[in-house]
């Protein structure tokens, strides 16, 4: 069966915003026959052109220390989210984030399964408590609940990797309400600006009232910065210190900390991103679903497909194709996580989809 969306017609319908006029550079993807990196929910689109301009400006600056522009960035993001600056600790990434949190507070580990595995990593020496989703793909936060009562630390992936769903908002809300006094949060918000449901909210305000609550971003999402290593936490000082005091010293580098502050002021980038995403998410939903194939409700620049065989030896013919789709997530064997790429980035994998599930 061939497909019936052409590569013109799949940019067509997402206008002419679609390309990145300014830096052509960051469609690329290497030599003609180059796979297509679909694996790791990147923003194909790269850094806002702000960005990109602020990286540029501050190379002739590298040979100075990245404190100035690292104290610039934490008063932009606490202004941006309201909090003093004794309330925000940069990171190499979020993900440094969540490794400062798994040595920060030790003991039993509360999370999801499947979620971002990176915090399991961390506590291989503890007891790590992994609940199922529940039936709608959210964080089963009754049994979570359950599981924290003499927990160190409970993750929450919100919306999740790599099911790209979330968890309600007045669920998440009771949720932080009822948890120990005693026992840390951390909610990771990695894909926060990609979220459009009405039932999600981001939960950082309520830093205010929560000492326990940790929240986590990055620049690696929707600014298009993985490849700079930029992320943060938001907490009330007396955990930020607790965080801080695992830390190495410099975390970031001058590029990554100018470029996350440009990015911040560059909001039509975002706005471009998200519409992108959306637009293109939607395209490549319609056409599985007519071959057949559902996908979760996605949330973010991702989405999990319900292939409804084992997705391991998919893999290997994905890969065949020149596609290359996330890794098996063992709690869901039957999945297959696919980042939105770029129009014809997706092309190639509805392509890629036909052959791969042709009988």
């Amino acid at each position: 069966m061939q497909p019936n969306l052409s590569r013109r017609r799949f940019a067509t319908l997402l206008g002419a915003g679609a390309a990145v006029a300014a830096f052509p550079s960051v469609l690329t993807r290497g030599a003609p026959g180059a796979p297509v990196l679909l694996n790791a929910n990147e923003n194909p689109y790269g850094p806002s052109p702000a960005a990109m301009r602020a990286i540029r400006d501050s190379l002739g600056e590298l040979f100075r220390y990245p404190d100035e522009a690292r104290d610039v960035l934490v008063a932009t993001i606490a202004k941006l989210h309201g909090v003093t600056t004794s309330e925000v600790l940069l990171g190499n990434g979020s993900s440094d984030i969540l490794r400062l949190a798994a040595f920060a507070f030790p003991g039993k580990l509360v999370t999801a399964n499947p979620t971002f595995e990176a915090l399991w990593n961390h506590a291989r020496d503890r007891e790590v408590v992994k609940v199922a989703l529940d039936a709608a793909y959210a964080h089963d936060l009754g049994k979570m609940l359950d599981a924290s009562r003499d927990a160190g630390l409970v993750y929450i992936c919100n919306p999740n990797n790599p099911t790209a769903t979330i968890t309600p908002k007045a669920a998440l809300r009771a949720f932080l309400d009822a948890v120990p006094s005693s026992t840390a949060v951390l909610v990771d918000e990695a894909y926060f600006h990609y979220a459009e449901s009405p039932d999600y909210e981001s939960v950082a305000p309520l830093i205010a009232t929560k000492p326990n609550l940790i929240v986590a971003r990055t620049f690696s999402k929707i600014y298009g910065m993985a490849g700079m290593r930029c992320g943060y936490a938001l907490a009330q000082h007396a955990t930020i210190e607790k965080l801080e005091a695992q830390q190495a010293w410099d975390p970031i580098n001058l590029p990554a900390a100018v470029a996350a502050n440009a990015s911040l002021s560059d909001t039509a980038h975002v706005i471009a991103s998200r519409k992108r995403n959306h637009d293109t998410r939607a395209h490549v939903v319609a056409e599985i679903e007519r071959l057949g194939y559902h996908a979760l409700p996605s949330e973010a620049n991702f989405m999990m497909i319900d292939m409804r065989e084992d997705v391991k030896p998919l893999l290997a013919k994905f890969r065949e194709q020149g596609v290359r789709p996330g890794r098996l997530f063992p709690a869901m064997p039957q999945h297959l996580r696919v980042t939105i790429g770029t129009p014809d980035e997706m092309q190639r994998f509805v392509d890629a989809f036909h052959v791969t599930t042709a009988r």
